[in-house]
């Protein structure tokens, strides 16, 4: 699976990053939206993991709906990732139209085990 994680903080991306290349996944990252959303369109990954709050014009939220809302991209997977843990926060991120939603912090186990669903629901499933 080609995965793309967008996170501004580079101790997680790199922790996210080994993670998902230990399990044998292409894994590519971007330190912000902006640099995000360009990655989405050259890359076409099968999941996006976007954390919400970023430096920059746009954040995770906003990164999501500009998925969902461009034809070449709507069926990507995406796992909103953030320490908003509060359900008005999982709900206004379920809205956006992520796939799911992963609470920092998380373990390396979590975050498998999220990938592995989204990946066997197939992509646009």
């Amino acid at each position: 699976m080609k995965i793309l994680i967008v996170e501004d903080q580079p101790d997680l991306r790199k922790l996210m990053r080994l993670t998902l290349e230990q399990d044998d996944h292409e894994v590519h990252d971007a330190v912000d939206a902006d640099a995000g959303w360009q990655a989405v369109l050259d890359l076409q990954p099968d999941l996006a993991l976007l954390d919400i709050m970023m430096p920059g014009r746009i954040d995770g939220l906003d990164l999501c709906r500009r998925i969902r809302g461009d034809a070449r991209t709507q069926a990507m997977k995406v796992v909103l990732v953030t320490a908003r843990g509060h359900r008005n926060d999982m709900v206004t991120g379920m809205d956006a139209g992520a796939d799911d939603y992963l609470l920092k912090p998380f373990s390396p186990l979590r975050l498998l085990e999220i990938v592995e669903q989204l990946g066997s629901s197939g992509r646009g499933g």
